[in-house]
């Protein structure tokens, strides 16, 4: 296997603040012997608080647009990725929507729908189930953007440690820790086992508004079990071998958090320790790097030309670390089977407007178009759970629906 190049101990420990999850486990692979191969990978990255629609989207369509402050970082790789216009997820409220950014639907609304408000990377993660050793890696800076949702409506929390994600990727436990783990999880798994069976006894007393409740309940007991399964048959199995030194906690004050977090997820990627990973910028994210005034102050622009100036350096950094991460994972050859999804549940901060959304998505070997109104010369926005459908589809799923989804996204091919 390729090792990422070029990656000297202290470039890696440039950033800190990772976050990691073991979620749903369903062993429902049914990917053909070619795929197998070369296995697909989905990347997600959300943003609080949207971009300027003015510094992010081009005033040309198609692939000789003309690049905006905010996408001329990616200008070595533009031939490789899409910006997507008029796309939405059909949610009010600002701040309030920006949760319902890879599932389009609310907390608050989850129990009306089948799957809740389960959000892309989770369903992909259902798909690879117990094939790699985290069905998905969910980082972030701070206390993240609560993008990431199960099937039952439960958020996951991410870890934003880079020394615990090292740990987990990379070090292996003693064999008197190995054996107090697999203890605990079989014991935790036989509590489990106990309730389900007392509470379906119980169902049969309840009266339907009861058990509707209870039904809630057993659905996130029932992906603690598979979350727990998942973990029991990995726990005895040996960890790859890490490329680089140890990320120690001491070391964080010293590092640029949103690159660390992008070398994990390459590494994790590249040694097939999961196929799904997420990172989430938060409202406070802060860099001493930049030497400015608060993002999300900054964010809050009024059209002024000082702070769009400001906000401007913000939203390039961004840029310029996502273009680092495409280049990481060109060098180790594994771009065209990773699909990356990068954009918010917010557009304009200012006015905290939910409305044309900013995305982008790169890799996957896609036939990209640079600039991609949706749909063309008509206001009806394109919902932006339809995207998410094809990229399920894409990462091998058969789902023929995903949250308000209408149908697939057609205005690109994404096979």
């Amino acid at each position: 296997m390729t090792i990422i190049s070029n990656l000297s101990r202290r470039r890696f420990l440039q950033g800190t603040g990772v976050g990691l999850t073991i979620p749903v486990l369903e062993s429902v692979s049914t990917r053909a012997s070619s795929r197998e191969l070369s296995p697909r990978r989905l990347v997600c990255v959300g943003n609080h608080l949207g971009f300027y629609p003015g510094n992010f989207f081009p005033e040309q369509t198609g692939k000789n647009y003309e690049a905006t402050s905010t996408l001329q970082p990616l200008k070595e790789h533009r031939a490789d990725l899409t910006v997507l216009s008029n796309l939405d997820h059909g949610l009010n409220g600002g701040h309030k929507a920006v949760h319902g950014f890879l599932s389009s639907i609310k907390k608050e609304e989850a129990a009306g729908f089948p799957d809740k408000n389960v959000s892309l990377d989770q369903a992909a993660a259902e798909h690879v189930g117990s094939e790699t050793r985290f069905a998905s890696i969910n980082t972030a800076i701070g206390d993240g953007t609560d993008m990431c949702w199960t099937r039952s409506g439960v958020r996951i929390p991410p870890v934003n440690n880079p020394a615990t994600l090292f740990q987990a990727l990379f070090v292996n436990a003693s064999d008197a820790d190995l054996l107090a783990e697999q203890n605990r999880l079989l014991h935790r798994t036989s509590v489990l086992d106990t309730l389900s069976e007392s509470a379906n006894a119980l169902n049969r007393t309840l009266n339907t508004a009861d058990r509707n409740k209870l039904d809630q309940y057993l659905t996130s007991v029932r992906d603690v079990e598979r979350r727990l399964q998942m973990s029991l048959a990995w726990v005895k199995r040996p960890k790859p071998k890490s490329p680089i030194e140890e990320v120690l906690d001491e070391e964080r004050k010293q590092m640029d958090e949103m690159a660390i977090l992008y070398d994990l997820i390459a590494l994790s990627l590249q040694t097939d320790s999961t196929r799904v990973a997420t990172l989430e910028i938060p409202l406070a994210f802060q860099t001493s790097e930049l030497n400015l005034g608060g993002y999300h102050g900054l964010s809050h622009h009024s059209k002024s030309e000082d702070r769009l100036a400001q906000l401007q350096v913000v939203e390039s950094f961004f840029t310029t670390r996502l273009n680092a991460f495409i280049s990481r994972l060109k060098e180790s050859q594994i771009f065209d089977d990773t699909l990356i999804v990068f954009g918010s549940g917010m557009s304009d901060g200012s006015i905290h407007s939910n409305r044309d959304l900013p995305v982008l998505i790169a890799g996957g070997g896609l036939k990209h178009q640079g600039h991609v109104i949706c749909p063309p010369g008509q206001h009806k926005r394109i919902p932006l759970s339809n995207l998410w459908l094809s990229a399920l589809q894409w990462f091998g799923s058969r789902q023929e629906r995903f949250g308000k989804s209408t149908g697939t996204f057609t205005p690109i091919e994404i096979t």
